[in-house]
């Protein structure tokens, strides 16, 4: 994927000389979700190797504003075991797996996380796939609110070592779209 900008982010392919930028981003939104009583991530989740694994696979994005990265994801047809969990509406061929979604707490609450998934769907449509599945922490109600309030509906759930999380989908229409 090449560059591209939308509203004065940009967006790339995460490279192995982001990595300190973005263990430093992935402590500071762990620290900011503590501040709020989420417990999702820790030191043994996201951890750095898993994002050199990612960055080696191509497929971790960063979005960055005045060269600093302000969101990355990762986007794949890998999923959880727990994932077999859920009753799909749509074919898994036809779907795409999005990981690891964070934006910098010192961006938040500016829209850009709204922002950075619409990019994130019209990606996947481009790629030709017409879903997107993920999991969300049913104790992280910004996370929660920011996928319900964009179409994604809960297929089923996954426990894992920090609890329970939504399976959501979403059918990615061609076109434009209302907001």
């Amino acid at each position: 994927m090449t560059d591209s900008a939308l509203d004065g982010i940009k967006y790339r392919l995460g490279k192995p000389e982001d990595i300190e930028a973005i263990t430093v981003l992935i402590q500071e939104a762990i620290q900011e979700m503590e501040k709020h009583g989420i417990y999702q991530w820790d030191e043994l989740y996201p951890a750095t190797a898993d994002f050199e694994a990612d960055i080696k696979k191509g497929n971790l994005y960063v979005a960055e504003e005045n060269e600093k990265i302000v969101a990355l994801y990762v986007i794949s047809s890998e999923s959880d075991e727990a994932y077999n969990n859920a009753e799909w509406k749509y074919p898994r061929e036809t779907s795409l797996v999005l990981h690891r979604f964070c934006v910098s707490p010192g961006f938040q609450n500016r829209g850009i996380g709204k922002k950075v998934l619409n990019k994130i769907e019209s990606q996947i449509r481009s790629m030709g796939y017409d879903s997107l599945r993920l999991d969300v922490f049913t104790k992280n109600p910004y996370a929660q609110k920011l996928y319900r309030n964009n179409g994604y509906e809960a297929r089923g759930f996954a426990e894992w070592r920090k609890g329970r999380f939504d399976l959501m989908e979403k059918k990615l229409y061609s076109g434009l779209q209302h907001s």
